[in-house]
Parts: C-alpha cells; structure tokens; sequence
C-alpha cells in the first residue's frame, strides 16, 4: 500500500501571540484540513493592530534568508503550497518572490497562493513602492490571489463598477498568470438586495485533452455589522484548501471556504456580544475570530452560501 503523501504548505505572515490573524488565522484550519504547515513569521505582535495597545518585532530580508536558508541546507525546501498575505516592506516581498521562485524549479507543480494586501475603500494600507512588486513580480509568480475589488482595481488599472467589469478584470488577472482569480468583496449590488455582500471567482483548468476550461461565479454573502479582523487570511488559507481538495471546481471550493468563514464570523459575533453585554460595543479582544470553537465547521461545512455559475466553458 503507498503510503498517503502530506501537503506541505509554507505560510509566509504576520503572527500574533493573542488573538487569530496571519499565521494564528491560516495554520489551525489547514491543519485541521489535513496539512502540514511550516510558517514564517513576517512580523511578531502582541496582539493585532487594531488594540489600543501593541508591541513586536518585524522581520527583515535579511532574516527571512536566513531562516530559508537553514531550511535549504537540510534539504527540506520541498513544498505543495506557499501562502503570503500582509507585507510592507520592498525588499521582504521580493525576497518572499525569489524564495517561491526557487521553490517552483525544486517542484514545478508547487502552488503559490497570494492575498494582494495593498488596502480597501479606496485607501492603502501599504506603501506605494509595493504597488507595482505585487503587479509586476508577485501576480505573475502566483497561481491563486484572493484580492478585493479595490486591490483588483489596482493590480489592472481598471474600475470595476458592473459584473462584467469583474469578469473583464479577473481575465486579466489570469492574462498576468494566476489560474484561479477570488474578488473576495466589491460594492457590486447582490440581486437579493442591499443586505448582501458580492464575491466573483474565476478559474481556469486544463482538461486532459489539453484544452482549456474556464468556470466565473458570483457568490451573495449575507453582511455581518462588524469589523473582523484575520478574515482575509482565513479566507486564503480555506481557499487553498478547499481548491486542494476540489482541483477542478471552483464553486464547490467558494461554497465551502464561505460557508465556513460565515459559521467562523456567526460563533464570533454572538460570543462578542454576549460578552459585551447589552447596547455595549464589542472589544477587539471580544471580537477575536473563535477559530477552535469552530473546528467542526472547518472540517465539515454545512453550506450556507450557493455560487451562482456565470460561465462555464
């Protein structure tokens, strides 16, 4: 009997001691879904940003070498998967692209998934100067991102204000490399009204004759009155998941990494408020994603949310 090969993801973010973003957010629900995750940890906080109070420690270039390196000389760098969110300093991020790089010759069927995080609503989040490293180096090297629309925006220079502008910028966003292309939120309006969240999704497979097949949906996701914080890279890290186990259907994969998300976020709010107490706004430390109450639901999603497929050629 072949004994069954682990996934190995090498996870590439931020860590916190308190709370879930980054890394805290990405290594419980792969490994929960079966991987092994190896992390890399861009920045070392207290607790996220969004507290009043915060300390730690940024990684430099440098010091990501170094770790990669020791990694190399004992001749672990073999990976399924590399996986990167937040980053705001030039020359970690083109580091961060030499090392998938190297680990794409070691294995050419590596899969590097990207959240572009630059900003949302209009504002940065990051410096300038990492606009066009991400639109130049990082797009073309990564083969699933996870942008918003204000980051699909820039990634293209296009706007995007219909579906069809969605689907125009998520083609070309394949055009720069990525098979599989998640607009995870926009300010397009849901047909089932005002309450509901737009995400697309495009991807593009090879079918065994060679030739290429291309499946767009729309998935409405019900709004949730609160802000969260490691959502994104929750998302990330269920989509590679979920794109793992259902390679060649991206609407099963979006179904399964949003119902989750809302399960995740329903659990979340409810403990927050509950907390809280009655007409009291929660606190960010009340607010922290309750990612080992929701195991179960990582594991096994009731579906919550349905993609609509758009296209399927």
């Amino acid at each position: 009997m072949v004994p069954e090969m682990d996934s190995r993801v090498l996870s590439i973010q931020s860590h916190v001691v308190r709370g879930y973003v980054g890394n805290k957010a990405a290594s419980f629900p792969l490994q929960v879904l079966g991987f092994e995750i190896d992390s890399i940890n861009s920045v070392q906080f207290s607790n996220h940003t969004g507290y009043e109070h915060w300390k730690g420690q940024v990684l430099t270039a440098e010091e990501l070498q170094v770790l990669y390196d020791g990694i190399k000389l004992n001749n672990v760098n073999h990976y399924d998967y590399v996986l990167t969110g937040y980053s705001r300093d030039d020359s970690f991020l083109h580091m961060v692209v030499d090392i998938v790089q190297e680990l794409k010759e070691a294995n050419p069927s590596l899969v590097y998934v990207c959240d572009p995080v630059l900003g949302d609503n209009g504002a940065l989040y990051v410096p300038e100067t990492l606009l066009p490293i991400y639109r130049d180096k990082v797009v073309p090297a990564a083969n699933i991102i996870t942008p918003n629309q204000f980051e699909a925006e820039l990634l293209t220079g296009r706007t995007i204000r219909t579906e069809k502008d969605a689907i125009e910028v998520m083609n070309l966003l394949h055009s720069k490399g990525p098979h599989t292309v998640v607009i995870t939120s926009s300010d397009l309006p849901s047909p089932l009204g005002e309450h509901y969240l737009v995400a697309m999704g495009s991807q593009i497979t090879v079918r065994p004759d060679g030739t290429r097949a291309t499946q767009q949906i729309r998935l409405d996701i019900p709004k949730v009155e609160a802000v969260f914080v490691g959502t994104g890279d929750l998302f990330a890290a269920l989509l590679l998941a979920w794109t793992h186990h259902h390679p060649n259907d991206l609407k099963t994969a979006c179904e399964k990494t949003v119902s989750v998300m809302q399960h995740v976020i329903k659990r979340t709010i409810t403990y927050a408020k509950e907390m809280a107490g009655p007409n009291r706004k929660p606190s960010p430390a009340q607010l922290e994603l309750r990612m080992v109450q929701s195991k179960a639901d990582i594991e096994d999603p009731a579906i919550t949310v349905e993609a609509v497929v758009l296209q399927s050629l």
